[in-house]
């Protein structure tokens, strides 16, 4: 999808000394507060507006309106039904994309009258990005007053109003299907999107801690589904295929982290019997409630624990 270009407005002032040499008056400190206010106000338009991206090196991300005027700032309307979803976002330093995530998504679910809070699991650890664990800490983290969740890629938009986000009552409803994906197409692929009742995911005993760096995870998770004798449903009646979904993440700017280090070759295929829910280590170092344009979420700062005897591949590379 194209996006027309857009081009800054840039304020000339004239170089009036003797404006500035002479003796201040009343008209002229109130002229000069309104070219201030107007500057701020401008200020916030071009930042609203997604201009700005190109000032702190984010142009070749896809610009986004500001979603501010048209959200709900309530996000728990009792009157949208008994169920509310904790929509769990596995995080590490990708803030250019959750500015665009957090308010998008908040709208898309408001939108459709889906209680939900919005959880940003961020890790702090100097350890290699660990998704599922995240996702552990997620929904040990969410609270009583949520009783499923969404297992969501910051970097993926849904662009069907059509599709389900709703309590998943029969089984585990994967969102991002396979036939809707941009990107996998595989008819084990869980990952991306995915619903599930905390019932159904205590069940599984959550996700494997074991994989480090980018992928695999959500393979291993199928697999528990399936041991766990889940039913999996996907959406029918869906038809902008590929597009359906839009994927923000550029890999030329933010490479993944795919390097398979020492016996993680061997152990990535693995089904991880015991591990999950029941020997997630972690750290909460502080919760923070925040808004983003306007669409309220909690981030949740973490420190994840590794057992280098167990996974010595939770280092770097340059460590291992």
């Amino acid at each position: 999808m194209m996006y027309s270009s857009r081009r800054k407005p840039v304020l000339y002032f004239k170089d009036d000394r003797s404006f500035l040499s002479r003796k201040c008056t009343v008209w002229k400190l109130f002229g000069l507060c309104m070219l201030f206010v107007l500057g701020s106000l401008l200020w916030v338009q071009l930042t609203c507006s997604g201009d700005m991206s190109q000032t702190v090196g984010y142009s070749h991300l896809p610009h986004q309106p500001c979603p501010v005027e048209r959200q709900s700032s309530s996000a728990d309307d009792p009157s949208w039904g008994p169920h509310k979803m904790a929509l769990i976002v596995p995080f590490r330093e990708r803030f250019e994309e959750l500015l665009i995530f957090v308010p998008y998504i908040h709208t898309f679910l408001n939108k459709k009258k889906i209680r939900h809070k919005i959880l940003i699991i961020n890790q702090l650890d100097h350890f290699r990005f660990n998704r599922a664990s995240l996702i552990n800490v997620g929904y040990m983290e969410s609270g009583n007053d949520t009783d499923y969740i969404a297992m969501h890629d910051v970097d993926l938009l849904p662009q069907n109003e059509d599709l389900d986000y709703g309590f998943p009552k029969e089984g585990p409803f994967h969102v991002a299907s396979p036939e809707l994906h941009p990107l996998y197409h595989y008819k084990t692929y869980v990952g991306g999107i995915l619903l599930l009742s905390k019932k159904h995911y205590q069940l599984c005993n959550g996700m494997s801690n074991r994989f480090w760096g980018w992928g695999r995870e959500d393979d291993e998770f199928f697999r528990r589904l399936k041991a766990a004798d889940l039913k999996l449903f996907r959406p029918t009646g869906i038809t902008t295929g590929t597009k359906t979904f839009r994927h923000i993440h550029d890999p030329a700017w933010r490479k993944r982290d795919q390097k398979r280090i020492a016996a993680q070759k061997q152990e990535q295929f693995k089904v991880d019997p015991e591990g999950g829910l029941t020997n997630v280590r972690y750290k909460v170092e502080s919760r923070q409630e925040v808004t983003v344009s306007g669409a309220p979420c909690t981030v949740i700062n973490t420190f994840l624990e590794c057992d280098v005897s167990l996974t010595p591949w939770c280092q770097s590379s340059k460590y291992a």
